[in-house]
């Protein structure tokens, strides 16, 4: 990282700025280069190791792409803010951001489905649901394993 006066290696800080970001964009390689796609997340971390979980379609671009490269980068920001200056280059942007890199592997089991579905419902809302069996069935889950994370703040 270049600027390491932003650089937030504090676990509990970094799960702050996650826990304030509702979309996560899921860069993957395509046949015509990078495809990078908003999506809404959810995620668990264990032994300080995070773990993201999408949803969509059980076919399309993004499950294509994963199935030929499960190489994936995430990128996720918030906490936005103008900064004034007097003149032009003393304005700056205030933001906090993660950027990952990691696996994604294509849930085939409900169990880890459902997990999936009630972690994003979690995440977004704040709340725990009870989630159908067949909505289970009718979705992908993806599931990202983090390999290496970095976090900054401005």
């Amino acid at each position: 990282m270049r600027r390491k006066d932003r650089e937030i290696q504090d676990i509990d800080k970094i799960t702050e700025i996650i826990n304030q970001c509702r979309v996560l964009r899921l860069g993957v390689m395509s046949e015509d280069g990078v495809y990078i796609v908003p999506v809404n997340f959810g995620y668990e971390l264990t032994d300080n190791k995070f773990c993201f979980y999408i949803h969509g379609a059980k076919e399309g671009k993004k499950i294509s792409c994963i199935i030929q490269n499960p190489n994936v980068c995430v990128e996720m920001d918030c906490n936005h803010k103008l900064s004034e200056g007097e003149r032009a280059c003393n304005y700056s942007y205030l933001y906090s951001s993660i950027i990952a890199y990691g696996k994604a592997v294509i849930s085939e089991n409900d169990e880890e489905k459902l997990k999936g579905l009630k972690l994003i419902m979690k995440h977004q809302t704040g709340k725990d649901f009870e989630i159908d069996a067949n909505a289970v069935k009718s979705v992908s889950i993806i599931k990202i394993k983090v390999e290496s994370l970095s976090a900054k703040a401005h």
